[in-house]
């Protein structure tokens, strides 16, 4: 009989904001500044530390109140996943780093966020940094974070910058239920499941840019304005910051799996070509949805264009018609004395002059406008079928999801 034993302590929730410039920049060291030095922003939170030790009959979950408490479980047969949540204590970062012999410039980089994202071989570890995605509750735009991973020969350390968001749930469920191989697997697969649920987690986020790209293209079609204009370039600038987000982690994986390393088996070697053709689907989705921001600014141009140029067609084909009937007006405007001179405009004096002018003057807008009709004048050449447009995009989104 397996006996599962899993404590339900509750983590605290501290909602944090995320600034949209921390998708483009990374962090950079002061000029001159001492090697290992710790750069720890005023508003981290404080780190909280969940280890969750399992082998193939057990798994245990608990919260440890300071580093030292996770010695014990490092030197055993099992699999010790060590979480920390949170960048708020140089002092707790410190004692993690010697409880687990962290070389100083693997604590620099957990703890200087954001970095880019990369690989390194320590020999007997091995240092993930990646970044983590999540949408915000709002709807609008997405939260990024960094999630670095130390993978040990029976043990992974994952600290995170924020505490509240993370896409590792599943895990954890699969680890307390023992579903799945990850309970008879080493933490080498453990470290693999965690990098592919975190390239997982671009999915739902990219699936929302898709739906504000088609609504996006529906409005350029049928009603732009300034807003629009606005809506797509908020959409372009995080679209760069997805792509900054995905594009190095893509080439780390690939240089995982290039390089290889001694703590990761033939096996999971396996699965993380899966996780790098994940990644490449990631990076695809996310440039053919920038090429269609770039191509609904174009389509916005067009159609602020074409719906000047509808105006100025109907000026045009105004004014085409009132210019012969302000010549006429003009002609009858110029008033000569018809009795100096029998010539001078004698259709003045006649008893059906004025209703035979304006019979004529009616005439001639009437005749003009059907002329204008039949050439085509009339018919809007630069309308876009928004229906049509949208199954395309329909039937782009279906393609990338296959």
């Amino acid at each position: 009989m397996v006996e599962h034993r899993f404590s339900t302590t509750t983590l605290p929730s501290v909602h944090t904001s995320s600034d949209d410039d921390s998708h483009f920049d990374y962090f950079y060291d002061t000029p001159g500044s001492m090697p290992g030095t710790l750069n720890i922003e005023a508003d981290a939170s404080p780190p909280v530390i969940v280890l969750i030790d399992y082998n193939e009959a057990l798994a245990t979950r608990l919260e440890v109140e300071t580093p030292e408490d996770c010695i014990p479980y490092l030197d055993t047969e099992s699999v010790s996943w060590v979480d920390v949540k949170g960048l708020g204590s140089e002092d707790v970062l410190r004692r993690l780093g010697n409880v687990f012999n962290l070389h100083p410039l693997v604590l620099e980089d957990i703890v200087n966020v954001p970095q880019r994202p990369k690989i390194e071989d320590y020999d007997d570890q091995l240092l993930v940094i990646a970044r983590m995605v999540t949408l915000k509750s709002s709807g609008n735009g997405f939260i990024s974070e960094q999630v670095s991973l130390i993978l040990g020969r029976h043990y992974l350390l994952t600290v995170q910058e924020e505490p509240e968001y993370d896409c590792f749930g599943p895990i954890r469920e699969r680890i307390r239920t023992g579903k799945g191989n990850i309970r008879k697997q080493g933490a080498d697969y453990l470290a693999y499941s965690l990098l592919d649920s975190i390239i997982d987690g671009f999915f739902p986020v990219l699936e929302e840019y898709g739906e504000q790209i088609e609504a996006l293209e529906n409005e350029v079609v049928e009603s732009p304005s300034r807003q629009t204009l606005e809506k797509i370039h908020t959409v372009k600038r995080e679209l760069l910051g997805l792509r900054r987000a995905i594009w190095p982690q893509r080439d780390a994986i690939n240089a995982l799996i290039r390089d290889g390393s001694d703590l990761i088996s033939p096996d999971v070697h396996i699965y993380l070509r899966d996780c790098y053709d994940h990644a490449i689907q990631v990076l695809d989705m996310v440039e053919t949805y920038r090429e269609l921001a770039a191509s609904l600014m174009d389509v916005y141009l067009s159609s602020v264009s074409n719906k000047m140029n509808e105006i100025m067609k109907l000026l045009t084909v105004i004014s085409s018609i009132f210019i012969p009937l302000t010549f006429i007006a003009g002609i009858y405007g110029m008033n000569f004395n018809t009795e100096k001179s029998p010539v001078n405009m004698p259709e003045l004096n006649w008893y059906w002059g004025y209703p035979l002018v304006m019979v004529l003057m009616a005439l001639i807008g009437v005749s003009m406008l059907f002329l204008f009709w039949r050439r085509g004048w009339f018919e809007n050449f630069s309308t876009v079928s928004a229906k049509s447009s949208t199954a395309e995009q329909k039937q782009l989104h279906s393609s990338m999801r296959r």
